[in-house]
C-alpha cells in the first residue's frame, strides 16, 4: 500500500493539475500586506495566484474580504486559494486549499497546496496528494525572525526529492527566484 498509495494519489494529482493548473506565482496575504493587495495583484501576470490568510480578521470579516478579492482576482485572471481545509475552501468558491497535509482533507476539487519544511513533510504531502508543496523558508524572512532557513543548496536537495511539484517560499523575491530551479515562487513581502 506504501509505493502504490503513493503513486494512485500522484495520478490523481497529475490529472487534478491539468484542470487547475499550479501557478507559478504566488502573493500570500497577511495583515501586512492587505492594502496592497490590489495593486500587487494587478501587476501580477495572468495566471498567477492568491492565497489568502487573513487569519487578523474576525470570521465574518475574513469572509467578506475573501469574497472581494476574490472576484478582483478572476477580473485579473488569478487563482485564489483559501489557507485551511479543502472543504472550506470549496464552500467558499476558492480555486483550491493551502494547508498543512494533514489539514487538507479528502479531495472535494479544486488545487491542493501543502506547506512543507523537511523531507518528512514532503512526503506527507505527496501522501496527502497535494498538487504542490510550498517548501520553506529557502532564505531568512520577516514573518519568522531568526528562524533557521533552507538556504538554495538544501532546497535544492529536497525540491530534488519531492513526489510533487516544489514552490519556493521564505525571504523570496524576483532575483532570488530566478537563482533557483522549481515550479514557482511565493511571497508576502517580495510581491507586495
Amino acid at each position: 500500500s506504501g509505493v502504490a498509495g503513493w503513486l494512485m494519489a500522484r495520478c490523481y494529482s497529475a490529472r487534478m493539475a491539468k484542470r487547475y493548473p499550479v501557478p507559478r506565482i504566488l502573493l500570500l496575504s497577511d495583515a501586512r500586506n492587505d492594502a496592497a493587495l490590489g495593486r500587487a495583484l494587478g501587476r501580477l501576470p495572468r495566471g498567477s495566484g492568491l492565497v489568502f490568510r487573513h487569519y487578523h480578521l474576525a470570521p465574518a470579516a475574513r469572509r467578506a474580504r475573501f469574497g472581494a478579492l476574490r472576484r478582483f482576482c478572476r477580473r485579473h485572471g488569478h487563482a485564489i486559494l483559501l489557507s485551511g481545509a479543502a472543504a472550506q475552501a470549496r464552500a467558499w468558491g476558492a480555486d483550491g486549499a493551502y494547508a498543512a497535509p494533514a489539514r487538507l482533507g479528502r479531495r472535494t476539487g479544486g488545487l491542493r497546496l501543502a506547506t512543507a519544511h523537511d523531507l518528512a513533510e514532503l512526503g506527507d504531502a505527496a501522501r496527502a496528494g497535494a498538487d504542490a508543496v510550498l517548501l520553506s523558508p529557502v532564505f531568512a524572512t520577516r514573518s519568522h525572525p531568526g528562524a533557521p532557513v533552507l538556504g538554495p543548496v538544501r532546497f535544492h536537495l529536497l525540491a530534488a526529492l519531492s513526489g510533487v511539484p516544489v514552490i519556493a517560499l521564505g525571504g523570496m523575491n524576483r532575483r532570488r527566484a530566478r537563482r533557483l530551479h522549481s515550479h514557482g515562487w511565493a511571497a508576502i513581502d517580495g510581491l507586495s
